[in-house]
């Protein structure tokens, strides 16, 4: 069941990379984007968590139980991941050509409120985060929680720079729609 499983993990995973990838064509030109050194801050954190939570590690303390493995928590974990990874897709195709994969102001960028934007400002952080979740409930080790913490810091960093960016943009606009939505996760952040 394990290897079940973590092929499971591993195939989720690489779909949504091979998707992510493809349908980055096509996208509005960039009018402003994040410096190199501005996108690392955020890249970095979340590239260290993929490796805690896909690379094998030797073993030592990140490699120990969290809490104690389980089927359940396993079947959880792919399923937190999978609903995790749908949210990201579902906003990614929402956005359309608005999308990136770093900070950026398109030319005739539009402020998007449908789908999941109508409840949260940045869906697709908060499909990540679920997926990260999921990935390290079923994994059930500490390095799993580490590689959580990183992705967490990485996203916030850059939804917080996105943020501003957006007001400076939208103005008003982004203002009145920040302050009825969620920045990810709805009643809680």
């Amino acid at each position: 069941m394990e290897a079940l499983l973590g092929g499971f993990f591993w195939s989720v995973w690489a779909a949504w990379l091979v998707y992510w990838t493809v349908s980055a064509r096509g996208l509005k030109p960039v009018q402003r984007r994040e410096s190199l050194g501005s996108r690392a801050v955020h890249i970095v954190p979340l590239f260290a968590a993929v490796v805690l939570l896909a690379a094998p590690l030797p073993a030592g303390w990140l490699t120990r139980n969290l809490v104690q493995p389980s089927l359940g928590g396993a079947l959880a974990g792919a399923a937190i991941t999978a609903l995790g990874l749908a949210l990201t897709v579902w906003a990614r195709r929402i956005l359309g050509a608005n999308w990136s994969g770093t900070v950026t102001v398109k030319q005739d960028h539009e402020l998007i409120l449908a789908g999941p934007y109508r409840y949260v400002r940045h869906p697709i952080y908060s499909g990540l985060l679920l997926a990260f979740a999921g990935s390290a409930l079923a994994q059930a080790q500490w390095r799993g929680l580490l590689g959580l913490l990183l992705a967490g810091f990485g996203l916030w960093r850059k939804w917080r720079l996105e943020e501003r960016w957006m007001r400076e943009t939208f103005g008003s606009s982004y203002a009145d729609y920040a302050a009825r939505t969620w920045a990810i996760i709805p009643r809680i952040l």
